[in-house]
């Protein structure tokens, strides 16, 4: 059993958190009993009583047979109060609107979470062309510009030895390769990503530096199909700005240090 700062783990606990992202990660798939119990480990009957107990409670679903799972209200009830008891959240929203209306382009906020980045705003663009994001969408950080940008702003020897994984044909999959790229977003202060996460997609990823190191990231992601040097050089010049009004709205302390 793991620990953790010296508090042994709630076996039960872990497992009901174990059960919950594993539902999650199956996005519109539901799993049936058998395959949760059997990926994670656990006798039938009881993966069956803590499914039943978390159908009565709401945080997981079934369908009218009872023999189909999936992630019940109660999670996106909870990850809602998430963002909006979040400050950061609440400060930043704005300046994304006004950033989306200057630029035309979609915006985003999000957070490094282990190896990904998660999305906690989004501001789309009301162009014909669309990027694909939602709120709460994951991320590994080493494929785009928010999670360059957030890798960026800590030590090199904390990077994973790799390989990484490919998202695309221009992900950058090695240590090495990395490295290189945070080193050039260092000299540049912001990180660009050129369909490296997502195909037809460009971003520009800017670390919030209100926290240190950097928790926080905003990015204007733009199909290459309408990215011209003028358009880029415009978008550099918003997001930029957008970053440091951000950075001098904050206050200093007076919120909770998450770890």
């Amino acid at each position: 059993m793991s620990e953790t700062a010296g508090v042994r783990e709630v076996k039960s606990a872990a497992r009901t958190v174990e059960l919950l992202e594993l539902l999650a990660a199956r996005g519109d798939r539901p799993a049936r009993l058998q395959e949760l119990a059997d990926e994670l480990g656990v006798p039938r009957s009881s993966m069956y009583a803590l499914l039943q107990t978390l159908v009565t409670r709401g945080w997981v679903r079934t369908d009218t047979t009872g023999s189909l799972y999936g992630v019940g209200i109660r999670t996106l009830l909870t990850g809602t109060n998430y963002l909006d008891s979040d400050p950061r959240v609440r400060l930043v929203r704005p300046y994304l609107d006004e950033a989306s209306q200057k630029l035309g382009e979609t915006v985003h906020l999000a957070r490094l979470d282990g190896p990904d980045v998660a999305y906690l705003a989004t501001r789309e663009s009301h162009a014909y062309l669309r990027t694909i994001s939602r709120v709460g969408r994951r991320l590994p950080a080493h494929a785009g510009a928010l999670g360059k940008a957030l890798l960026a702003e800590r030590p090199v020897e904390e990077l994973p030895a790799g390989p990484y994984e490919p998202l695309t044909p221009r992900t950058r999959t090695t240590r090495d390769a990395l490295a290189a790229d945070l080193a050039g977003i260092r000299a540049r202060g912001y990180a660009v990503d050129r369909e490296e996460g997502v195909t037809g997609i460009a971003g520009f990823g800017f670390a919030l530096r209100y926290d240190t190191p950097a928790q926080d990231a905003i990015s204007c992601s733009v199909p290459v199909t309408r990215l011209t040097p003028d358009h880029e050089a415009e978008i550099v010049t918003v997001m930029r700005e957008t970053r440091a009004r951000i950075e001098a709205a904050t206050p200093p302390g007076g919120t909770v240090n998450w770890r």
